[in-house]
């Protein structure tokens, strides 16, 4: 093997290993931007079950509040008062 020849290895195998950490590394940014996702859905469901049983009185003197209440129970998988 020639000088050239074996620069151009080198140079073929560095580029091959810079495609693999930037593929790698768009893995781990998509990885984080789910746990950050989940990490603020738990927040927001922490805080809403503190909010929600709290303030169910308010829903059952509106009309359909009562539904509504349930519905927001379901979505925020709070365990419903009755």
């Amino acid at each position: 093997m020639s000088i050239v020849e074996i620069y151009m290895l080198n140079l073929i195998l560095t580029l091959a290993m810079f495609i693999v950490l930037i593929f790698r590394a768009w893995i781990e940014l998509k990885n984080f931007q789910l746990i950050w996702r989940e990490l603020e859905w738990r927040r927001t469901r922490e805080a809403i079950a503190k909010i929600l049983p709290s303030e169910r009185e308010l829903f059952a003197k509106t009309d359909e509040g009562r539904e509504l209440y349930k519905l927001l129970c379901k979505i925020f998988e709070i365990k419903e008062r009755e």
